[in-house]
């Protein structure tokens, strides 16, 4: 049985890794061993990142509300408790968007929260 080499498929592993490490400075993106240490950590880093995303968005929101809130004599949580006892199914991110671009509105929920919390 004649012997095969596998110098194609380390061929295709390497250039994979090197064309994913492509902007990387000096031999991060020129030398398998130490594109493939970045890549790897680039990739981990970007997979937290994705989570952290969300994390840091539903963050700003609360801030926005809460500032929103208390421009109306609330606190976040007191806002939050009165809209779910009045049966408001909102998101944060469109209380946040309400606080924002539309200040009569959020006034009104901050109005009817008062009002479900009394």
């Amino acid at each position: 049985m004649a012997r095969i080499k596998g110098g194609l498929n380390a061929k295709k592993k390497h250039n994979r890794v090197l064309k994913l490490a492509k902007g990387y400075r000096g031999a991060r993106s020129k030398q398998y061993r130490v594109a493939k240490q970045s890549v790897m950590r680039a990739l981990a880093s970007s997979y937290a990142g994705r989570k952290q995303k969300k994390r840091q968005f539903r963050q700003l929101w609360i801030a926005r509300i809460n500032a929103a809130a208390r421009m109306n004599g609330l606190s976040y949580s007191k806002l939050m408790h009165g809209l779910k006892v009045a049966n408001i199914d909102m998101n944060r991110k469109m209380l946040a968007e309400m606080a924002v671009n539309d200040a009569e509105g959020f006034k009104a929920l901050a109005e009817i929260a008062k009002k479900a919390i009394a």
